[in-house]
């Protein structure tokens, strides 16, 4: 069956919160707003169980902000699309044009803030234990491991938040990262004080066993270079993340992580297309800046519009 083609004024990718910050503003200003997802809304916030430092909140959960932020968008006439998957995109092209496995659209803007994905743990038994021991989202599936031995891989505030969150399920809980926390004092402060967790840090996960499911690994001390064997039912890896770009390479210009060259004006190289979140290249990603990000895009998205209809 043939692609329908539609036309929008704007085409933003990625539902995290810059890109439905983005959505809510374009709306606002009564743009035909078109709100791209191939995963789950939200992102990698929508995970998160509390957040603490978004203004105007003594705490909230990642899905109940992203649930607003999205109810916020769509009251000012944007649609999101969720799962459908984008295939091709041409952004030097008037009109640009994106591509998906159901439609073909046509559009005067592109707003990308497609965010992050987590970094794999980076062992030939990754695909192995997927989902059979090794997981990526402590929110979805730690009520598995209710009563199990837990490891979390990482030592930023991801890794430390989740394994604080982890706690709640296990009895024995292992935080192991190979050099030093980088995580913030307060969530270092929790986890240590808990009776449950065993860090393990100047570590490496050296080797998964298991028949069908993970059941033990293989830890290397990097001190003393001594190599153990730990019983544990399933690792959380938090060890970092990847900019969500390849469908963008050769077209935009990026930097040598992968990110989206853009200024604090969120412009990249192409007229009309716009970079707003952690995908562009700048100094400190938070919240509160990615929202920034989605709010430069879209006024200065529809100047850009103004002009092209004067």
């Amino acid at each position: 069956m043939a692609k329908k083609n539609l036309h929008k004024d704007v085409v933003i990718i990625g539902a995290g919160m810059a890109g439905l910050t983005a959505a809510l503003y374009c709306g606002r200003m009564n743009l035909d707003t078109l709100v791209l997802e191939s995963g789950l809304i939200g992102g990698q916030i929508a995970n998160a169980v509390s957040i603490e430092n978004y203004p105007g909140f003594v705490s909230v959960s990642g899905s109940d902000l992203i649930s607003t932020l999205q109810k916020q968008a769509e009251n000012f006439g944007a649609v999101v699309d969720e799962f459908d998957v984008i295939e091709k995109v041409t952004l030097t092209s008037t009109p640009k044009i994106v591509e998906t496995e159901e439609h073909i659209y046509e559009c005067d803007v592109v707003i990308i803030a497609s965010g992050m994905n987590r970094r794999k743990l980076p062992l030939p038994e990754e695909k192995k234990f997927a989902g059979r021991g090794v997981h990526y989202c402590e929110l979805c599936d730690g009520h598995m491991y209710k009563d199990k031995i837990i490891a979390v891989m990482g030592g930023g505030n991801a890794a430390v938040d989740a394994a604080n969150f982890l706690t709640k399920y296990t009895n024995k809980l292992y935080l192991i990262h190979r050099s030093e926390f980088r995580a913030d004092e307060f969530s270092q402060k929790r986890i240590k004080e808990n009776s449950k967790v065993e860090i393990m840090l100047q570590t490496e996960i050296k080797k998964l066993h298991g028949d069908k499911r993970l059941e033990n690994i293989d830890i290397l001390d990097k001190k003393t270079g001594e190599m153990k064997n730990i019983a544990v039912d399933g690792i959380f890896v938090n060890i970092g993340v990847e900019p969500n770009t390849k469908l963008f390479k050769g077209q935009v210009n990026m930097s040598e992580s992968g990110r989206i060259i853009a200024g604090e004006d969120c412009k990249t190289n192409i007229d009309g297309v716009f970079a707003a979140g952690d995908v562009r290249e700048k100094v400190i990603r938070q919240l509160t800046t990615a929202a920034a990000d989605g709010t430069t895009a879209a006024l200065l998205a529809e100047k850009y519009l103004a002009k092209l209809k004067a």
